[in-house]
């Protein structure tokens, strides 16, 4: 049996809750990524071309800094990345995890939330972070009210 992890980024809660319904129907590990400066409500307005999000958005090579902690990759087959859609693309942050550990062999499947857009060029943006042999695949959007038929799309690509 697959050793399953559910990684997230929430920035305000909204991802937060999808991925904790995600990690109970999966039987998933859970792990938060965790800014080492936490995002106020000033740096994710995305109207301010100023704020942290937008700036840090705009700056490909932009890796905010995690807090400390060990996801514990190495002990998984299969990894749920959760994080909201910024600018149609996944916050620089997920680069961050992404690149800290190593993926190689092991199946990583998005999933997010969002508040009006799909997955835009997030895999493509995203296939840069990890290594070839790791398998990443898009899962699916999981907003508002989550059915089970929408975490078991996502479950799917696992």
């Amino acid at each position: 049996m697959k050793k399953a992890l559910v990684a997230y980024f929430s920035a305000t809660g909204v991802t937060a809750a999808a991925a904790k319904k995600l990690a109970q129907a999966a039987q998933a590990d859970l792990f938060e990524i965790k800014p080492q400066v936490p995002y106020t409500a000033a740096d994710l307005n995305w109207r301010d071309k100023n704020s942290r999000s937008t700036v840090e958005m705009r700056d490909k090579t932009s890796r905010p800094a995690m807090v400390d902690a060990d996801a514990h990759i190495a002990d998984y087959d299969t990894v749920f990345l959760g994080f909201p859609i910024w600018w149609y693309v996944a916050p620089t942050i997920i680069n961050t995890f992404l690149e800290r550990w190593d993926f190689s062999g092991k199946t990583v499947v998005l999933f997010a939330t969002s508040g009006g857009s799909g997955f835009g060029k997030t895999l493509a943006a995203l296939k840069g972070s990890v290594s070839a042999s790791t398998v990443l695949r898009e899962g699916g959007l999981l907003n508002g009210e989550i059915t089970n038929s929408e975490l078991e799309t996502v479950l799917a690509k696992s």
